[in-house]
């Protein structure tokens, strides 16, 4: 008796692991910036540079780069910005072993800095991180047996989730934007921050289809003093090598904005009206697809005894892979800003998941969305201002049938941010948080190993009852009681007259052993 069998490539996820920690850092202004006078605004990003097992522990390893927006200490008060970066490693205990893969998402930096003196500042950030793992897998399943006597066999249909191509990769954007001719020349630059938007991502023959938006926002002084700004968003698309991908295949690929870069440049006619956007688009991609296939479950034989040995295995199958979006929108009383705020300049948010549950009918997700915004002061001194708060927000993550050992990834941002004054104590908010998110359902089965025919002694033939009669218990089937009474499905099914292989506790069947005929 020989098996068949068939290799199938999947990732088997590890524990996600939650980490929080603390950056504390003195910064000293460099002699060429002005003395401060008040700092308005600090942000904050991460890069992560290394991920490194050691022994327990996972060493992370990477930058935070920062920016602080501020106004001089001089006769004539201007903003003005500080930019750097502080270099950590962090250590996070992992019981995971050396064939995993480890990596970084949904990253998120709360970062204030506070003045010491007009030449030093204290700058504190606080990075929360999801760190997963995974590791390729690869074994074979049995899918059927040839045998020279005669196999009766019991099949299971899945439609199993394959692997088909993993990999990481980045996608190098560059755009440029023309300021409108209301804006003036840009003698310097201040403040810049890039952010992603709206990014689609589409799987083509061989490669992946990127369609996206930056926001883009720009504050600079002109050629003659005057401070500036400048919010918009900038389309982009573009496509990555990816061998083996193709239309219809089902796919889970994280995306992170590094290295963003502005920089100013001349227009046809000389002046500095063109800002050169660019940026690095990173990539983590996991692509699948979806095999129906039949399984060999079970086997006896009616002529010899069928022994066999099994394992267990887990494979899996899709749920859901879907980029769905939950609304947020609030009216804040800010009576603290009242009279004070006269145009909101740039707004920013981010998501922080504080608890994930299982439900019937899908994940239910309680968060808080942070939000800041800088905004235009009616005050001369310090002409600019900003203010911090957040927002609690409740979403289920549609999945009817839901299990409890669903498997699943999930991604969020804050794909829109809206934050417009609504009188002069409120602000009304509207957001728009993207989840992507992909869920696998756990398939577990008995995979056949070995298989041998032994010979049937005449005594156990003997000894094998010729007729029974059965009232049916939970749990059975018609193919378990074929098994056990030596006969087969059809034959109980034309016994008893049964039309389909279905029976329910309680039912009463007629059983004959094969090869038996009613008289």
């Amino acid at each position: 008796m020989e098996l068949s069998r068939k290799p199938i490539h999947y990732t088997q996820e590890g524990k996600r692991t939650f980490d929080q920690f603390y950056l504390d850092e003195e910064y000293n202004v460099p002699d060429a910036k002005e003395d401060v006078q008040q700092v308005i605004q600090g942000s904050g990003t991460v890069k992560i540079e290394d991920i490194k097992l050691v022994e327990n522990y996972i060493r992370i390893s990477g930058k935070l780069y920062f920016q602080i927006l501020y106004v001089t200490a001089t006769g004539d008060p201007q903003p003005a910005v500080l930019e750097g970066k502080i270099p950590f490693e962090e250590m996070v205990y992992t019981d995971g072993g050396e064939l995993e893969t480890y990596f970084i998402q949904n990253i998120r930096v709360e970062f204030t800095a506070a003045l010491v003196h007009s030449r030093k500042l204290s700058l504190r950030a606080m990075i929360e991180m999801e760190i997963g793992r995974e590791k390729l897998e690869d074994e074979e399943t049995t899918v059927d047996v040839d045998s020279s006597v005669p196999i009766y066999k019991k099949m299971k249909n899945v439609n199993l989730l394959e692997l088909n191509t993993t990999k990481r990769d980045t996608y190098r954007i560059k755009e440029e934007v023309t300021l409108p001719g209301t804006k003036e020349s840009i003698g310097q630059l201040l403040l810049t921050d890039v952010s992603g938007r709206k990014l689609e991502i589409r799987l083509g023959q061989d490669e992946i289809q990127l369609k996206g938006e930056l926001l883009i926002f720009c504050m600079y002084q002109s050629e003659d003093g005057k401070t500036d700004w400048l919010e918009q968003s900038v389309p982009y698309e573009g496509r990555v090598e990816c061998s083996g991908a193709e239309e219809g295949m089902y796919y889970y690929i994280h995306n992170s904005l590094d290295d963003t870069l502005v920089d100013v440049r001349m227009d046809e006619d000389g002046e500095m009206r063109v800002l050169g956007i660019e940026g690095t688009l990173n990539l983590r991609m996991n692509i699948y697809q979806e095999e129906e296939m039949e399984l060999l479950e079970d086997l006896y034989s009616l002529e010899q005894k069928c022994n066999y040995e099994t394992r267990d295995a887990v494979y899996e199958e899709l749920l859901v892979q879907n980029y769905s979006k939950c609304k947020v929108s609030e009216r804040l009383s800010l009576p603290e800003l009242k009279d004070d705020v006269l145009q909101i300049c740039h707004s920013d948010g981010s998501v922080q998941v504080e608890h994930m549950e299982l439900t019937e009918d899908g994940i239910q997700i309680e968060g808080i969305l942070h939000i800041s915004f800088l905004y235009l002061k009616a005050d001369d001194e310090v002409p600019f201002g900003c203010w911090q708060g957040i927002m609690p927000f409740s979403y289920l993550l549609e999945c009817p049938g839901m299990r409890p050992d669903v498997r699943y990834n999930i991604s969020y941002h804050v794909e829109q941010l809206s934050v417009n004054l609504a009188g002069s104590e409120a602000i009304e908010v509207k957001a728009v948080l993207a989840f992507d998110t992909f869920m696998r359902s756990p398939v577990h089965m008995q995979v056949i190993t070995d298989a041998e025919l032994v010979p049937i002694s005449i005594e156990e033939v003997e000894k094998r009852p010729g007729i029974v009669g059965y009232i049916v218990k939970d749990g059975d089937e018609l193919w378990s009681l074929a098994k056990k009474y030596m006969t087969t499905v059809e034959g109980i099914k034309e016994v008893n007259s049964l039309e389909s292989d279905s029976i329910k506790p309680g039912d009463k069947l007629l059983i004959f052993k094969e090869g038996m005929s009613i008289i």
